[in-house]
């Protein structure tokens, strides 16, 4: 069953625990049936790859993002610039996102 998560791709984030507490980054993928987030410059893992001459990929360790679950991080407020929790409100034609610390509405790229 997949849940509904309050974090959305090109959000803000910052991670609240964990080896990387404190980092803040942009959501860059979001797995909802993991409910894992993957946010760029967080949580980065070393891949060792073999060259492949056909497909023009060059050999050696690449460094990339991993996932991270969702409760591990936390919504950053564009106008209060606080990490913050995130509620759901819909009149009769619009839903949005606020934040629960300036009740401001969060609107995302995508929107």
């Amino acid at each position: 069953m997949a849940t509904r998560l309050k974090i959305r791709k090109g959000d803000e984030v910052m991670v609240i625990t964990g080896k990387d507490r404190g980092k803040r980054g942009t959501v860059q993928e979001v797995h909802v049936d993991a409910a894992a987030v993957v946010v760029g410059g967080v949580n980065i893992r070393k891949r060792h790859t073999k060259a492949n001459p056909q497909r023009n990929i060059k050999g050696g360790i690449i460094e990339q993002p991993g996932p991270l679950a969702v409760g591990k991080v936390m919504l950053v407020c564009p106008h209060c610039g606080k990490p913050t929790r995130v509620g759901n409100r819909a009149d009769e034609d619009t839903k949005e996102r606020y934040c629960k610390s300036c009740d401001q509405a969060i609107v995302s790229e995508k929107e």
